[in-house]
């Protein structure tokens, strides 16, 4: 009966460090493929990012409704929510990738030559007209072989 408890209170601090370490897309793809309820206490529930379920399904035709429902009801409990997902989406395999921003090469020019932030570079980019952001783009260069142009005659 002793080593029944010892075995048990050994078990279970291990149980509850392997719930913890769940992460957004092991929801995502137990919504969306293996349909079974991962969510069984109270720790799963506060693992469970609901935006986060919602935009990597977002990406999806089938999928874009039920995601705008949950959008719409953000106020229901994370439990409700996973539910709804778990019991209403046809099983599929879901895989997307994420969409970045685009990364503008004028703006990062303009950000190293000021020492300004991003939000900052946008509105010098919208001050500046294309002659002066040449001249700019010349001042820039620092060196090395054609100065990182192609036309050689330059």
């Amino acid at each position: 009966m002793k080593n029944l408890l010892l075995k048990l209170k050994s078990i279970l601090p291990i149980q509850a460090k392997d719930l913890s370490k769940r992460n957004p897309f092991d929801f995502v793809k137990n919504v969306s493929h293996d349909k079974v309820d991962i969510m069984v206490d109270a720790v799963e529930e506060k693992a469970y990012q609901p935006f986060l379920t919602n935009r990597a399904l977002s990406y999806h035709q089938d999928a874009v409704y039920l995601i705008n429902e949950m959008n719409c009801n953000h106020q229901l409990d994370n439990r409700l929510q996973y539910s709804f997902l778990i019991n209403t989406l046809r099983k599929r395999r879901r895989f997307s990738k994420w969409q970045k921003p685009y990364e503008s090469k004028k703006l990062d020019t303009i950000k190293s030559f000021y020492g300004v932030s991003t939000q900052r570079a946008k509105e010098y980019l919208e001050l500046l007209d294309d002659k002066q952001y040449r001249e700019l783009k010349e001042s820039m260069n620092f060196g090395g072989t054609n100065n990182g142009r192609t036309d050689t005659s330059k």
